[in-house]
C-alpha cells in the first residue's frame, strides 16, 4: 500500500509499542514450528501448519464450535459484492444468444463478430490493470459503485445502438464496468469474510457469474421471438443489475483493511465489530494494523513498487501460480463454450430456433454444479478441486472434439446429379452450381442445405432461415414440406455428442476451474502487493480472455473446430500438471499467514529463525 499513516494516528492503533507488536508476531509465528522426524531417515524437520500444504490443522473448519455464528450481514454484503459477477455473467451468456440474430440484423462479417464480442473482453482487460490502482486510490467499496454504474451506461448504450459501430462502444463500456469488478470484487469479499467461510464467500463470485449466464440464456431464448429487435432488449437489460448494486451498496461498509490503511481504525473496528457480530475484534484488528504498518514500511510508488515485487521471492512466486492459475483457466476454452454456445451448437448441426434453446442446458448444469464448488471448497480444499475439475474438463473437451471430428468426417453430402429447378421450370444455377459439399455451402450466407435424406441433399438460394428462395425447399415454411433447410449449419447425426461434451465440460468447470483461481487469487498475496497483483493477475486473464475469443471463430476456419478443442484439451493437459507441480494449499489460512507458503523450505527456516532471534532479542 502507498498511504502512509501520520504519527497521531499511528498512536491511535495499539497500546503496544512497535517492537511488542513485532515480538508478539513473532511470538505467534514461532509457536507453529514444530520438530517431526523423519520416520525413515531420523532427521529434523521444521515445518509449520501454514507452511505443510498436506497435514494442515482443521482447527479453523467451518465447523468448529469455536466459531462464533457468522451475521446475516456479511452474506448480503457479499451476495451485493458479488452482483459485479452477476454482470459479468451475464455478458458472457447474453451475447452467445444476441449474436445469432444480431449477425443477420447487422450483416456482421467473421471479423466484426469477433470484434462485437471481444470488445468486453479487451476493455475488462484495461480496467483490470487498473484497478489496483483505483481500489488503493478510492477504496473497495468506490469502485465497486464506478463499476456498477459503468456497466449500465454500457447496457444502455448496446441495447439502443443504430448500427454495428455503436454497439462495439457499448460493449467496450460494459468491458470497464466487468473488468473493475472482477479485481476488486474478490479482494473486498476476501478482506470481509471471516477466514472459516473465507473460501465460499469468495466462491459465490463465480456462483453469481453463472446465475447471470443462466438467466441472460434464458432471457435470450425468451426475447428471440421479438424479430428482428429481440436482440436490444436481451443486452438492455443488463443495466438492471448495475443499478442495483449502486443502490445497494450506498448502505454498505468499506474494507476493514482499507480503512486501517487510512488511518481510520475507529471506523475500521466497528466495521469489523458488525462483521463478526462480535464487540471482540482486537486480535483480528491489531493483526490487520500489523500487517498494514508493515506493507507501508515496505511500500514503493511507481515502478519502484513493481521492482519490489518482482525482487521478493516469495511474491515474485505467488504472483506467477496466480497468473498460471488464470491463464489455464482461460485456455481451457470455457469463454469460447460459453461466448460462442450458439454458434458452436449451430456448427454441430442444430437449428437456430432450437440452439438459442439448447445453449440453456450447459449453462444449467454450469448454474448448479457451482454449488458443489461451495460445498466442497472448506471440506477438501482448494488444491484437490481445482485439479479433479481440470481433469473433468479434458474429458469433456475431448468427447466436444471427437464429437465434431465424427461429424467433419461422416459430413452431410450434396448430390451434383440432382437438378434443381424453380416454378418456372428453369435451372437453378446460384449456389446449386457452386458448391460440392454441404460445409462449403453454408458457410456462403446467401445459400442453405436442402434435403430429406442423406442422398439427395442439394445447396439452393437462401431466402429466409425457414426456406430457399428457389428449389424443393420453397415452400411457405419448412415444416409443411418433405424437405428441410438447414442455414449456416449441416445437420448430423453426432450432434448429441457435442451436447454431452459440452455438459460434460461445464459440468466439471464450475465447481472448481471456475471459482478456484479466482479464491486463490484474493488470499495469496501480502497487503502492500495485493491490489497491484490481483491487478495482474486479472488482466492475464482478460487478455487470454480477448485471445481467444477474437481468434475462436478464425480457428474453426484454419485448424477445424475438433482442431481448435483439441487446442484447448492439450493446454488444459498442461494446466494440470503446473497445479500438481507448484500450487500449494491456501485453506485455513489468515491472509497474514500466505507469506510462508511460497517460500522453499530452506527460506522458510531462514525466515522463521529470523523472527525467533528477533524475539530473543527483543526479550533480553
Amino acid at each position: 500500500m502507498q498511504n502512509n499513516v501520520t504519527g497521531d494516528e499511528e498512536s491511535s492503533f495499539t497500546e503496544k509499542s512497535d517492537t511488542e507488536q513485532d515480538a508478539a508476531a513473532v511470538k505467534d509465528d514461532v509457536a507453529v514450528v514444530k520438530s517431526s522426524t523423519d520416520n525413515n531417515t531420523g532427521d529434523k524437520k521444521l515445518t509449520t501448519p501454514s507452511c505443510d500444504t498436506d497435514k494442515v490443522s482443521n482447527s479453523n473448519d467451518s465447523s468448529s464450535p469455536k466459531h462464533p455464528r457468522t451475521p446475516r450481514f456479511v452474506y448480503i454484503l457479499s451476495a451485493l459484492a458479488t452482483i459485479g459477477g452477476f454482470l459479468f455473467g451475464y455478458d458472457i451468456g447474453i451475447v452467445a444468444g444476441s449474436m445469432l440474430y444480431i449477425q443477420p440484423y447487422f450483416q456482421l462479417t467473421t471479423f466484426w463478430q469477433e470484434a462485437i464480442v471481444s470488445g468486453t473482453i479487451g476493455a475488462a482487460a484495461v480496467a483490470a490493470l487498473l484497478s489496483g490502482w483505483l481500489t488503493d486510490k478510492i477504496g473497495r467499496k468506490m469502485t465497486i459503485m464506478t463499476a456498477g454504474v459503468v456497466f449500465t451506461v454500457g447496457g444502455i448504450v448496446m441495447g439502443s445502438a443504430p448500427n454495428k459501430e455503436i454497439l462495439l462502444l457499448g460493449r467496450v463500456i460494459a468491458g470497464l464496468g466487468v473488468g473493475l469488478a472482477s479485481v476488486v470484487v474478490p479482494v473486498y469479499v476476501a478482506e470481509s469474510a471471516p477466514v472459516h467461510i473465507r473460501g465460499r464467500l469468495v466462491s459465490m463470485h463465480q456462483l453469481l457469474i453463472n446465475t447471470g449466464i443462466i438467466v441472460s440464456s434464458i432471457l435470450a431464448g425468451g426475447f428471440s421471438y421479438l424479430v428482428p429487435e429481440g436482440w436490444r432488449y436481451m443486452l438492455g437489460l443488463a443495466a438492471i443489475p448495475g443499478v442495483l448494486q449502486f443502490v445497494g451498496f450506498l448502505f454498505m461498509p468499506e474494507s476493514p483493511r482499507w480503512l486501517v490503511s487510512r488511518g481510520d481504525v475507529d471506523q475500521a473496528r466497528s466495521v469489523l465489530q458488525r462483521m463478526r457480530g462480535r464487540d471482540d475484534v482486537t486480535d483480528e484488528l491489531n493483526d490487520i494494523i500489523t500487517t498494514v504498518k508493515e506493507a507501508e514500511k515496505e511500500s514503493a510508488v511507481g515502478i519502484h513498487h513493481w521492482i519490489k515485487i518482482f525482487r521478493t521471492r516469495q511474491v515474485r512466486r505467488a504472483l506467477f501460480v496466480g497468473c498460471a492459475l488464470l491463464f489455464f483457466q482461460q485456455w481451457c476454452g470455457i469463454n469460447t463454450v460459453i461466448y460462442y454456445s450458439g454458434t458452436v451448437l449451430k456448427m454441430a448441426g442444430f437449428p437456430v430456433k432450437y440452439a438459442v434453446w439448447l445453449v440453456t442446458v450447459p449453462n444449467l448444469i454450469n448454474f448448479l454444479s457451482s454449488f458443489i464448488g461451495i460445498y466442497l471448497v472448506e471440506k477438501i480444499g482448494r488444491r484437490p478441486l481445482l485439479i479433479v475439475s481440470l481433469a473433468g474438463t479434458i474429458i469433456g473437451l475431448i468427447i466436444l472434439a471427437v464429437g465434431f471430428q465424427l461429424a467433419a468426417e461422416h459430413h452431410a453430402s450434396l448430390n451434383t446429379t440432382l437438378i434443381e429447378v424453380d416454378n418456372q421450370g428453369i435451372v437453378i444455377k446460384p449456389c446449386s452450381s457452386q458448391y460440392t459439399t454441404c460445409t462449403t455451402c453454408v458457410k456462403d450466407s446467401s445459400c442453405g442445405y436442402c434435403y430429406s435424406d442423406a442422398s439427395d441433399g442439394t445447396c439452393l438460394p437462401h431466402f429466409n432461415d425457414e426456406r430457399s428462395s428457389a428449389g424443393r425447399c420453397n415452400e411457405s415454411s419448412s415444416s409443411e414440406s418433405f424437405y428441410k433447410w438447414a442455414y449456416q449449419y449441416c445437420p448430423s447425426d453426432y450432434t448429441w455428442v457435442t451436447l454431452v461434451g459440452m455438459a460434460v465440460f461445464v459440468f466439471t468447470f464450475a465447481p472448481g476451474l471456475g471459482p478456484m483461481p479466482w479464491t486463490i487469487n484474493s488470499e495469496i498475496y501480502p497487503l502492500w502487493a495485493r491490489s497491484s497483483c490481483n491487478s495482474l493477475a486479472a488482466a492475464t486473464a482478460w487478455v487470454c480472455n480477448l485471445i481467444i475469443s477474437f481468434t475462436f471463430l478464425t480457428m474453426t476456419e484454419h485448424i477445424t473446430i475438433h482442431g481448435t478443442f483439441w487446442l484447448f484439451a492439450a493446454f488444459t493437459v498442461i494446466g494440470v500438471i503446473f497445479m500438481v507441480l507448484m500450487l500449494p494449499e491456501t485453506k485455513n489460512k489468515t491472509l497474514e499467514e500466505m507469506e510462508l507458503l511460497f517460500l522453499s523450505p530452506k527460506h522458510r527456516q531462514e525466515l522463521l529463525a529470523s523472527r525467533e532471534q528477533k524475539v530473543n532479542n527483543t526479550s533480553l
